[in-house]
């Protein structure tokens, strides 16, 4: 090396271009295809109502929103104890990525029977559709309720998709049997907070939130979670904002029960379940009593979870709450045998047995899909 090249590269250091800091833009709020709305007791999507024009037996169907539970779409056991129970057959293994992908690619079948709405839950539900004790641990959020990334990325394609195709997402938060995860109440809040701040910046604006499932389960852990308290959730959820938006939110209670004036008070939208619920009239009679709780406003009532089937006679759960008008939704919790049912792992998503075509294909009636 020459005297000239040494100081070259003796300097070089000192010749290199000065590189600024410049401030990070915060990325944009994506673009999104579906927006869902209230106007009274109907719901609109894309400024629309549901179903536009269509009865059913002499009922108006405009408006509602039919749905079926699918709590178990990101479903994951982080229990190495009990996670070989939901393996597949065909591998012996659980697969949470094939259990969202296989999910992913039911969902256009359901649209186009005319399903426009769907549970989903970020600690799922039982998997073994009623159970006492869950020592199976499915939950994301940690235990200082902090989000976990595999979940959020399991559920942004499924809300991608479901935005793709013009559906509403229902997404709980909580379940009974998990709420236990979380550490305490200040760990409950901040998941409800953070969650509630995903939906938002990811500029979704065809989801409902239900805060947690059958609120007035004595298994709940934690006070806020139960209904004398789970109204301050509802407030949490609702008075969040980005951009001047806000999410729709309520929350649900068990089977054959009415919510509590306050709750309905908070909330968006009603929901409730018709589990255990054996005589249709049951379920016009409970419609019935939530309209005449006292501070009753309009606003959209939804069945999203009832296991009660009978769709080849004249009259059902289903048929019953469209005469109410109020939505209704499908509850399947089938066997863990990778066939029957939508909630026990591992899942069959498709609509592959009697039952499920007998829901879809008066679902199909319905809607003139």
């Amino acid at each position: 090396m020459n005297r000239r090249e040494l100081l070259r590269t003796a300097l070089a250091p000192a010749l290199l271009p000065v590189v600024r800091q410049v401030p990070r833009t915060p990325p944009a709020t994506p673009a999104r295809s579906t927006t869902v709305a209230i106007v009274g007791e109907a719901f609109h999507i894309n400024g629309a109502p549901t179903y536009p024009g269509r009865t059913y037996r002499g009922h108006r169907v405009e408006g509602l929103l039919m749905n079926s539970r699918m709590v178990q779409a990101t479903f994951d056991d982080r229990n190495p104890e009990t996670r070989a129970r939901w393996a597949y057959p065909d591998t012996g293994a659980w697969d949470a990525e094939r259990n969202t992908r296989e999910f992913l690619a039911a969902m256009p079948e359901w649209r186009r029977h005319g399903l426009l709405s769907f549970t989903i839950n970020l600690q799922g539900g039982s998997p073994e559709g009623y159970s006492q004790g869950q020592p199976w641990h499915n939950s994301a959020f940690e235990g200082d309720g902090s989000l976990r990334e595999d979940y959020l990325a399991r559920l942004r394609r499924i809300l991608n998709e479901a935005d793709r195709l013009g559906m509403v997402a229902i997404v709980g938060y909580f379940y009974f049997g998990q709420d236990q995860r979380l550490h305490d109440e200040a760990a409950v809040r901040r998941a409800t907070r953070d969650a509630t701040r995903w939906l938002l910046a990811g500029g979704w604006r065809h989801v409902i939130v239900e805060v947690n499932n059958e609120c007035d389960v004595k298994a709940y852990e934690h006070d806020i979670l139960q209904p004398g308290r789970v109204a301050e959730l509802i407030a949490l959820v609702r008075d969040m904002r980005q951009d001047g938006r806000r999410l729709l939110v309520g929350t649900s209670f068990g089977g054959g029960r009415v919510p509590t004036p306050d709750v309905v008070r908070a909330s968006d939208v009603v929901l409730i379940h018709g589990n255990g619920v054996k005589d249709p009239a049951r379920i016009a009679a409970m419609v019935r009593e939530t309209r005449a709780l006292p501070g009753w406003t309009p606003k959209p009532i939804v069945f999203n979870e009832d296991d009660h089937f009978d769709f080849e006679q004249p009259s059902n759960n289903m048929t019953s709450a469209i005469a109410s008008y109020a939505s209704w939704g499908y509850f399947d919790p089938g066997e863990g045998n990778y066939r029957d049912g939508y909630q026990c792992p591992p899942v069959q998503w498709g609509i592959n047995t009697p039952r499920k075509q007998a829901f879809f294909a008066q679902l199909h009636e319905l809607a003139g899909a």
